[in-house]
């Protein structure tokens, strides 16, 4: 996805593919971007009609889940668990990145099915989506292509990436090679060792190499 939310002052030059301006109160202007036209923008009489049309739609935000909430949407399917983690009305806010790297961060292959994984599996990767997407916010997100912040910075976490789009290189656990396959119908990225499938102890180190004398 693309698309950018930025603050400037007022007489800042306009750039390409501008498609939405909001005139703020100290002369700077929110200014919204969409190189692929894949967004849109709904106006609401008050904060209390944001919420409701957004509760109504939307999951919980990814900080604080509630463990039971999060438990019972995991375990109450059978579907894997990339494509619950991008389900919006399970959780809100978990992209594509994020998906991949919190699976990394638990240690669970992307293709296990929700209703496999136990309780404490469940909380691993509640925890895990936290974590990484409170370090991506300290971050700025995660610039792939022409991503920038409010403040037109470009985002710093993709320089952290343990196995998004890293297909091929070391895994940074066990120096396995990170592999790419499709999941929820998006290229998910995971180490095959310390994401082993279900049955299959996960890696705890990186494989030592050993040598046989002559």
């Amino acid at each position: 996805m693309t698309g950018q939310f930025t603050v400037v002052p007022a007489d800042a030059p306009e750039p390409d593919h501008l498609h939405a301006v909001f005139a703020l109160d100290n002369g700077h202007e929110l200014r919204f971007r969409d190189q692929r036209r894949f967004g849109s923008a709904e106006f609401f009489a008050d904060r209390a009609a944001v919420e409701s049309e957004m509760n109504a739609e939307l999951g919980p935000e990814p900080f604080n889940i509630d463990a039971d909430y999060f438990r019972a949407a995991v375990s109450g399917t059978g579907r894997n668990l990339k494509a619950v983690l991008l389900d919006q009305t399970v959780v809100a806010g978990v992209g594509n990145i994020y998906a991949d790297e919190a699976c990394f961060r638990a240690k669970l292959h992307p293709g296990r099915p929700g209703n496999k994984l136990t309780a404490g599996e469940c909380d691993a990767l509640r925890e895990a989506v936290e974590a990484v997407l409170t370090r991506a916010i300290e971050s700025r997100g995660s610039t792939i292509r022409d991503y920038v912040g409010g403040s037109g910075l470009r985002g710093g976490f993709q320089n952290e990436f343990a196995v998004y789009g890293r297909t091929g290189e070391p895994c940074p656990t066990c120096a396995a090679a990170v592999v790419c396959a499709r999941y929820a119908g998006r290229a998910s990225h995971f180490c095959p060792r310390c994401q082993a499938p279900e049955g299959q102890k996960p890696a705890t180190g990186k494989k030592k190499r050993t040598t046989r004398g002559k």
